[in-house]
């Protein structure tokens, strides 16, 4: 983060925000909304329809959430979480489709899409995977829209080579390789469960300085419980709860 105040005397940020994976279908998009400063949500590709969608963009709106897209590998069997080959273009053309429907249904609700945020696969190959990372950015250019991902990834360097805001997230439930990369999540251990556990991985992604915002992953049942947790964590340490976009809208 570039701020010169982004710190406090602690080492620990002064701000960062909470973002969440919503509109997918699962009961507690709604509580989650006021528990968020940012919400990615889902194009309808990997899971979700109208029914879901429409009133996270609606109610999320009015409470001053910023949305973004959340667009993914159109496998909704596996929830867009089985990877594949895929080529520069057809992450392009399936990301600029997604982002353009979900704008579109937006605007007709009086929201607004602000950023992206690739889902399951897609996002873990745009962060190595050169082609599918300049399909993302240059989708994501064509809107002019920031991208959200794993800090030291493809999809940030290409991003950042492209002029295309780039913003890193951590997530509080996830552990990370030597490299600092995902652990994937057919590994044992790969999703973090004990709440003890999560408090001092959050403490720890708090404290390198490398990540605007921690990511709650709505699909999981603790998703209240760890969002509850990780807000928590932030009045422990005095740092506020704040969009990563504040600084650029």
């Amino acid at each position: 983060m570039s701020d010169s105040n982004a710190f406090s005397d602690t080492g620990m940020p002064r701000f960062i925000d909470l973002n969440a994976d919503l509109g997918e279908g699962f009961p507690n998009d709604l509580e989650l909304l006021h528990m968020v400063t940012s919400a990615s949500v889902s194009c309808g590709a990997h899971a979700g329809d109208f029914d879901t969608i429409i009133p996270i963009l609606e109610r999320g709106e009015r409470l001053g959430v910023v949305l973004g897209a959340h667009p993914s590998l159109p496998d909704r069997e596996n929830f867009g979480r089985r990877e594949r080959p895929i080529s520069m273009s057809e992450a392009e053309d399936l990301v600029s489709d997604q982002v353009y429907i979900l704008d579109r249904v937006a605007c007709e609700h009086s929201a607004r899409i602000l950023f992206v945020k690739p889902h399951g696969a897609l996002y873990n190959q745009a962060q190595r995977d050169e082609d599918v990372a300049c399909g993302v950015v240059e989708a994501c250019a064509r809107f002019e829209l920031p991208i959200l991902g794993q800090p030291g990834s493809m999809v940030e360097r290409l991003a950042r080579g492209m002029g295309v805001a780039f913003f890193a997230e951590g997530f509080p439930d996830r552990r990370y390789d030597a490299h600092g990369f995902l652990v994937p999540r057919d590994q044992p251990g790969a999703v973090i469960t004990d709440p003890r556990e999560i408090q001092a991985h959050t403490i720890d992604l708090l404290r390198s300085g490398r990540f605007a915002s921690l990511c709650i992953h709505g699909d999981d049942p603790r998703a209240v419980e760890n969002a509850r947790l990780v807000r928590a964590i932030l009045v422990e340490f005095g740092i506020v709860a704040r969009s990563f976009l504040d600084r650029i809208l």
